[in-house]
């Protein structure tokens, strides 16, 4: 019987105690052209054991490497990638930087203050133009997915021209459907519908004709 004090490390959990035991043994095998074949094999039945690495591009690269990694890297066979080694393999990415710029109107976004930017430095005329009723456009239908109710042209004009200082103008309603608050509760949610409880054949619940609530009773005659 074996035991788990017995047995060698387990590397890698997801490919489980047998796929272990199949590197080590590939290590036993002298010959290595046996050694390689042997090698693709595991490497398949590691990429069916664990599908969920086929989301990657490279994934066929991360099951070689898994191979070098369960042999403790003293696998010798010939990868079409290349090999890993022991101080390589844990290195950790650098830290993303954070933005650093800060959002001067945090409910529009740091996307819509780029568009505006962008649209402030424009030369031609209509072009200009055609950026003020986008931003006019997604500004209304930003408040009207955030809010309950529809705000009005003027707001948003006024907004924009407290933004850009008056140099965007739109001279075009910017038309935006807007869900009325009657179909949303105080939280934003949405109701679901009741079910009826009736009997099938009659939606408002009633009851068919002929099938009354009280029974007949027939007195027994004897």
């Amino acid at each position: 019987m074996e035991y788990n004090t017995t047995r060698g490390t387990l590397q890698m959990r997801e490919y489980g105690r047998h796929v272990q035991k199949m590197v080590d043994f590939l290590m036993t095998i002298e010959d290595k052209e046996k050694r390689q074949k042997n090698a693709e094999a595991v490497v398949e039945l590691m990429g069916f054991l664990n599908p969920s690495l086929k989301i990657f591009e490279d994934y066929k690269h991360k099951l070689w490497d898994h191979l070098f990694f369960m042999s403790d890297f003293r696998l010798d066979v010939d990868s079409p990638y290349e090999k890993p080694t022991r101080e390589t393999y844990r290195i950790k990415p650098a830290p993303l930087p954070y933005p650093g710029h800060r959002i001067k109107h945090s409910h529009l976004g740091h996307h819509l203050e780029q568009v505006i930017d962008k649209a402030m430095k424009e030369d031609d005329p209509e072009k200009k133009s055609g950026f003020a009723h986008a931003i006019a456009h997604y500004m209304k239908l930003a408040y009207s997915t955030w809010h309950k109710e529809l705000v009005h042209d003027d707001t948003i004009r006024q907004e924009l021209t407290a933004i850009t200082n008056g140099e965007l103008e739109f001279t075009n309603t910017p038309f935006v459907r807007h869900r009325p608050s009657s179909f949303r509760d105080d939280d934003g949610f949405q109701p679901s519908k009741k079910k009826f409880k009736g009997k099938p054949g009659n939606r408002n619940g009633n009851q068919q004709p002929g099938q009354g609530s009280k029974k007949k009773k027939f007195k027994k005659r004897f």
